[in-house]
């Protein structure tokens, strides 16, 4: 079976839960021996991990006709796309795009990331979309969350396949239900488009059937999972200091609760002054969390380490004894499952979707600082909790497997079919 995804984030390069989840669900499906995946991606870097699936970059696929030398093509993206590739693209280009802006390549190039002119990315990511469709045969089409939805809508329209989106989280998640018309509109249309969409937690499929009007039988949850652990990560092995260690890893975002994990934080530091906070991760909310610390009293308690990634992320939770992912409206939420995974009690907000499938986490409502402030503090003063939550923790979230959700992809694509 060939898949043609379109996504926007593939590690090591990543800003979010998005490509975690993309590298996540695709490795698990590759466990299929008749998966083909083709992944797209704005901008690929050249060092992602190809030894299961093809990316294609966007940046480097052909728009407007060059007649260039298979050398300068070589030269000039060689180490990111085969120039074999370039040229069959290059032959379904399908419009006259002279009058957009493109390089020496005839390509338009892309920031891979979230730029101020997103909208136009997306806009130039979709028409892109059709060279690639024309290019590489598929049996699927799969977007991944809204940025990719036009793109798949296109696709869907050039090869009359059939369109599964993947509903990563949606602008009520993000701006707390302040939700901007333009990414509504991109929301609502990928979803009428589709043939059948995928949302990572019955929270999000709730969301997708009352705010978006779809229909129940249209929408199915398959739960995010977690990758296994390497050796690398295996052999951290961080020293602890005498003051216990209380995280939060994620962006710094309203979506998220900060404010609630800092309040929170200035409740249990009034019952103990040996424990130390840490606010791991970047966004737009830093300064005003900064200010909040200090505002309590606690900024000499409290470390920002800003963005975290790859190992990083590791070192930091193994050397954490709680984690804690407040949410105000967590989709799924992978980063209690690799907390877990590394031995670490966890607290999480009821109002994220992996409250639905994790039992051995603490379980609180965002808002209720008081009773997060309680968990905290009990687990850093229990130890037999700590090591009961621990232990149990960790068995749990190793049975949470990619290629399970995969499969579960797999009976959505055959019925799409």
């Amino acid at each position: 079976m060939k898949a043609l995804m379109f996504g926007w984030e593939f590690p090591p390069h990543i800003l979010g839960g998005l490509g975690t989840a993309s590298y996540g669900l695709t490795r698990g499906m590759a466990t299929q021996e008749d998966m083909d995946i083709v992944f797209v991606i704005p901008k690929p870097w050249g060092d992602e991990d190809q030894s299961f699936l093809k990316i294609v970059g966007a940046c480097n696929t052909p728009v407007v006709w060059r007649d260039v030398m298979w050398e300068h093509v070589n030269q000039r993206i060689g180490k990111i796309l085969n120039p074999q590739d370039y040229y069959d693209l290059r032959n379904h280009i399908y419009a006259d795009f002279s009058y957009m802006h493109t390089n020496d390549l005839g390509c338009i190039e892309f920031s891979g990331r979230y730029p101020d002119n997103l909208l136009e990315e997306i806009n130039n990511y979709s028409i892109v979309s059709g060279v690639i469709a024309r290019t590489y045969p598929c049996d699927v089409i799969h977007s991944h969350d809204w940025l990719t939805y036009p793109a798949g809508i296109h696709a869907k329209k050039i090869t009359g396949k059939p369109l599964v989106i993947h509903v990563h989280a949606t602008d009520f998640d993000r701006s707390r239900g302040n939700v901007n018309p333009q990414v509504y509109a991109l929301e609502k249309d990928g979803m009428d488009n589709a043939d059948h969409i995928i949302t990572v937690s019955n929270l999000t499929r709730n969301t997708v059937i009352e705010k978006y009007h779809q229909h129940p039988s249209k929408v199915t949850t398959v739960h995010n999972a977690v990758e296994p652990v390497g050796k690398e990560v295996q052999a951290i092995s961080p020293q602890k200091g005498k003051d216990k260690v209380i995280t939060f890893l994620g962006r710094i975002t309203m979506q998220k609760g900060p404010e609630y994990f800092v309040e929170a934080a200035s409740l249990v530091l009034k019952r103990s002054q040996s424990v130390r906070f840490v606010m791991a991760g970047s966004g737009d909310m830093m300064d005003r969390m900064i200010s909040l610390a200090a505002k309590r009293g606690i900024a000499d308690r409290f470390h920002f380490t800003g963005f975290l990634k790859g190992k990083q992320v590791y070192e930091m939770l193994k050397s954490s004894d709680v984690y804690v992912m407040p949410s105000v409206s967590e989709p799924f939420g992978i980063s209690p499952l690799e907390a877990m995974q590394c031995g670490v009690p966890t607290i999480i907000s009821k109002q994220s979707g992996c409250a639905e499938i994790l039992e051995n986490a603490i379980k609180t409502d965002y808002w209720d600082t008081e009773a997060m402030a309680d968990a905290m503090y009990a687990i850093i003063t229990y130890p037999a909790m700590a090591a009961y939550l621990q232990e149990e923790g960790k068995r749990e979230v190793d049975e949470i497997k990619w290629e399970y959700a995969g499969q579960k992809v797999r009976r959505i694509y055959e019925n799409v079919m």
